[in-house]
């Protein structure tokens, strides 16, 4: 019987052994390696005259020892405590600056070594651009001169950029409003060696108080000791000579905002207590205007603490919020409130009501608009002028207002009335130019505004210039692109110079910036970005239309491998990768945004690096789960999922591209759910690949993506949508990979490590791979690429070569080179 024991004991070592591997980080073959290694064009600044362009350039990841630096997990930030900036940063190496009518670029001159540059902002007078570098014990503050393409350090490396919003600029543009350490900072508590002193309490006196499940939230007294040294900062006038002066004392600043007129700042500041339910965006705040000299004019805003909030993703606390300064007045402040005292459920005829309130801030607030929905925001024009929005999102609607905020009695119009998923309806954007305090306002030809939108239509993507009739809402259209091989996006509309800056590009011809003169009819190239990924530049590529077994309209945008030749009919393994989306309605859910001359760029978690591997590949096919009327989306996810995914293969196989018993279907987040719940319920997958997915909705009971009910409401909704409780029916290969430092609401890295565990105790075909110091989307090269060698290993074993014995592989690691 010992012997017997003993031998079970050892079986149950092995198997264990079996099931794990020891595996330093792998890459992928050269072909994907090429296409990974391809350089980043830079990002674009233009000055809004148009005249100078800043190129900024940045390394496409990070290296997994950057992610392997100091971070503290916070109130729902991540902070390098050494540095005192975010610790998933992205920042900028190089800089270079190039008049609009220069042929090259002059490389800036004095860049710091080891440049790290983030939190760029233009001065008022735009003439200069003030940004943070940060080294390895602090950031610090540079300023770049367009003129002479130079930068120098205005700070030491004692700048706090832990709550963001770093640099504000003094309206003369010669002074800048800074965060710095506060000199009140104690010591950190190191969490990991403290010996407690009691457990940690958390209580409810019968509120309800449903919240979704945030990650990285304070967990215990310790915690709020480290967010609290962490907040805190000191103001300080930073001159552009470098000289210094202590502005105001030390408080945990979060949003800085001076007035139009550059003679006061808004200041909002977090307050006690914190929470261990919320992140720190809804622990207690008081907001409170400033004059520029510093001195308190007045508090405007206290905000307690937001834990229970009424049911709904419509629910909105009591109290002013969405404080902003009016951009076409000096010192104007706008808020609004709410009718509805912020629950959804109350049925009142206007939910919110919008106020302005003139300085000194201590007086009655002016009534100057009511909405139907939602008060989402206002662009102004003038005294007789503005234009409001609102939106609800139950039912996807969003309405535009046109009101005289001079003249409470004179009732806004609604101008668009629509639903906001219904992109063949969208009238585009109003156009905006610099006002005379340097705020951004309506571009008006007396009452005439003007528009620019995407131009979404069933026959394809047409982007267009309107201008509109404020009086009447009537629009007469100005310009219309009319390319059908290419696209040309719209970024500005200068109304006074009768011209556009567009961007071009095309299935292989890399994005460049234009101006389009509209009166001489002329385009003028401003940029000339090359196309780093020649190996798919002459890859076949389209849109195509299909239609799912009740009749609703679906499309997918559809590569065949290089060198495929389309009248071999070649049946080749296919990728299919989607992302779920909810809809209201069946009209709205039929649409598409895909355009065939996008430019064919495969991004960090993109399938079309197989395309270089003899894989077709379906990206972005339409993957709408809809629920009209009193239904909703989520009731009929799983006979929804499954049809839009059996029509997106039929579609592909009567082209004659395809094997259908070798398709893999891959996603990321709620994409990584779906493929789960795709191979758990339809034999039409020969294998998929699931990143950083959440498997078990009890996991996160008060409501996930669109779904707003809580587990208690809907069990079964919650059981049914769940591939964990239906692990026993996966009968397909899986390959799930996660994040270890998973951030996303809902996709801890338990779920997957839980949902791993009963595939195997089941016996199901599937590999978890968890990537060391990763968020919800990778950064670290080395990550990505040992991401991206684990898909082509489980493609090449699962897909391309199941059911042949003589071609399976083996998921060996690659040899170093």
């Amino acid at each position: 019987m010992k012997k017997l024991s003993l031998v079970v004991l050892l079986l149950g070592f092995i198997s264990f052994l079996s099931g794990q591997e020891n595996l330093n980080y792998q890459k992928p073959s050269q072909e994907i390696l090429d296409l990974v290694d391809a350089p980043l064009a830079p990002r674009v600044m233009l000055d809004t005259k148009s005249e100078n362009m800043v190129l900024l350039y940045r390394d496409a990841y990070k290296s997994i020892g950057e992610l392997s630096e100091t971070e503290m997990r916070l109130g729902g930030l991540r902070i390098n405590p050494t540095t005192n900036i975010g610790s998933r940063t992205t920042y900028v190496n190089n800089v270079r600056v190039k008049p609009v009518k220069a042929k090259n670029a002059t490389q800036v001159k004095g860049l710091p070594d080891n440049t790290r540059l983030a939190n760029f902002s233009w001065s008022p007078d735009e003439k200069k651009i003030a940004m943070t570098n940060t080294t390895n014990y602090g950031v610090e503050v540079w300023v770049l001169d367009i003129e002479t393409a130079t930068v120098k350090k205005l700070t030491e490396a004692k700048v706090n950029a832990n709550l963001r919003d770093v640099i504000n600029w003094f309206d003369d543009s010669q002074s800048l409003l800074v965060k710095m350490l506060s000199s009140e900072r104690k010591a950190l508590i190191n969490t990991a060696q403290t010996i407690p002193s009691g457990p940690t309490i958390s209580v409810n006196d019968g509120k309800k108080a449903q919240n979704r499940t945030y990650q990285d939230l304070l967990k215990n007294p310790n915690d709020e000791h480290n967010f609290e040294q962490l907040a805190l900062s000191e103001l300080y006038k930073v001159d552009l000579d470098g000289n210094s002066k202590k502005w105001m004392g030390s408080n945990m600043y979060r949003n800085i905002n001076f007035s139009p007129d550059g003679n006061y700042v808004m200041i909002s500041m977090v307050k006690k207590p914190f929470s261990y339910l919320v992140p720190y965006r809804r622990f207690p705040s008081e907001t409170t205007i400033y004059s520029k000299e510093g001195k308190k004019v007045e508090t405007v805003l206290e905000v307690p603490l937001i834990e229970d909030l009424p049911k709904g993703f419509m629910a909105s606390r009591k109290g002013r919020r969405n404080l902003s300064w009016r951009a076409d007045k000096p010192a104007s402040l706008i808020f609004a409130e709410v009718l509805d005292d912020g629950d959804p459920k109350n049925k009142v005829p206007f939910r919110d009501e919008v106020f302005q309130l003139e300085a000194p801030f201590n007086g009655k607030p002016k009534s100057i608009l009511k909405t139907v929905g939602r008060f989402s925001g206002i662009q102004w024009g003038n005294d007789q002028v503005a234009v409001a929005y609102d939106y609800w999102w139950n039912t996807r609607n969003t309405k535009t207002y046109v009101f005289n905020p001079s003249d409470d009695s004179k009732e806004a119009r609604i101008i668009s009335d629509r639903n906001y998923q219904d992109v063949y309806s969208d009238p585009g954007n109003f156009v905006m130019k610099k006002n005379k305090y340097g705020s951004y306002s309506l571009a008006l030809k007396r009452n005439t505004a003007f528009l620019t939108g995407d131009g979404y239509s069933e026959k394809g993507q047409f982007p267009f210039v309107d201008q509109m009739d404020l009086n009447t809402g009537q629009t007469k259209r100005l310009y219309q692109s009319v390319y059908t091989d290419k696209i040309e996006n719209i970024y500005q509309y200068d109304v006074d110079m009768n011209r556009l800056l567009v961007r071009i590009e095309s299935k292989n011809e890399y994005p460049n910036y234009f101006f389009r003169e509209l009166k001489r009819k002329k385009l003028n190239q401003i940029t000339d970005f090359e196309n780093p990924y020649k190996a798919l530049q002459n890859v076949h590529k389209e849109v195509i239309t299909y239609k799912r077994d009740d009749g609703l309209e679906l499309t997918g945008t559809l590569y065949l491998p290089v060198g495929y030749d389309k009248n071999s009919q070649e049946k080749m393994p296919m990728i299919l990768w989607a992302y779920p989306r909810e809809y209201k309605d069946k009209k709205s859910a039929s649409q598409t945004t895909q355009n065939p001359n996008e430019f064919t760029y495969p991004y960090w978690g993109s399938p079309l690096y197989w395309l270089t591997k003899g894989y077709v590949v379906l990206d972005d096919a339409a993957f709408p789960i809809i629920g009209e009327g009193n239904e909703e989306p989520n009731d009929t996810f799983r006979k929804q999922l499954v049809a839009n995914g059996r029509a997106a293969i039929d579609a592909v196989d009567a082209l004659g591209y395809i094997d259908r018993n070798k398709v893999g279907v891959g996603g990321h987040s709620y994409g990584a759910f779906m493929v789960a719940n795709l191979l758990s319920h339809s034999n039409d997958y020969a294998a998929g690949i699931a990143r950083s997915g959440a498997y078990n909705r009890t996991l996160t009971p008060f409501g996930f993506q669109s779904e707003e009910r809580s587990y208690w409401e809907a069990p079964e909704v919650y059981y049914t949508m769940s591939p964990f409780m239906h692990a026993d029916k996966m009968k397909t290969p899986l390959l799930l990979i996660h994040g270890q430092a998973d951030n996303n609401s809902g996709t801890y890295p338990l779920q997957s490590e839980r949902y791993f565990n009963a595939l195997k105790g089941l016996g199901a075909t599937a590999r978890l791979v968890m990537l060391p110091k990763e968020s919800h989307g990778y950064r670290a090269k080395e990550s990505i690429l040992h991401m991206l060698w684990e898909q082509d290993q489980w493609l090449e074993k699962y897909l391309k070569n199941a059911g042949d014995p003589k071609k399976e592989l083996e998921m060996k690691p690659t040899k170093e080179k």
